[in-house]
C-alpha cells in the first residue's frame, strides 16, 4: 500500500487517465476544444486573445472545482 501512495502523490498513477482514453466520443470534443483554442490563440488580437484566454482559465476553474470534490469523496469512500 505505501507504494502505491507514494506512485499516487508522485503522479505517477492518474486514476482518471483512463476514462476519456476509452469513451472516443470525449476524447474526439477535447481534440476539437484543443484545436479551436489552438486556432483562436492565434488568429486573436491581443486584447481579444487576453479575453478569450481569461475564459478559458476560469471555465478550467470552474470545471475543475466538482471534478476535486469528486476526486475527494471517491478517495474517502476507497480509503
Amino acid at each position: 500500500m505505501k507504494n502505491f501512495i507514494e506512485e499516487f502523490y508522485y503522479g505517477n498513477i492518474e486514476p482518471q487517465a483512463g476514462s476519456t482514453k476509452q469513451n472516443k466520443a470525449v476524447q474526439k470534443q477535447m481534440e476539437n476544444l484543443m484545436t479551436n483554442e489552438d486556432f483562436l490563440t492565434t488568429v486573436l488580437s491581443d486584447e481579444n486573445k487576453k479575453r478569450f484566454l481569461d475564459y478559458v482559465n476560469a471555465w478550467d476553474i470552474v470545471n475543475g472545482e466538482p471534478n476535486l470534490d469528486s476526486f475527494i469523496m471517491g478517495f474517502r469512500l476507497g480509503a
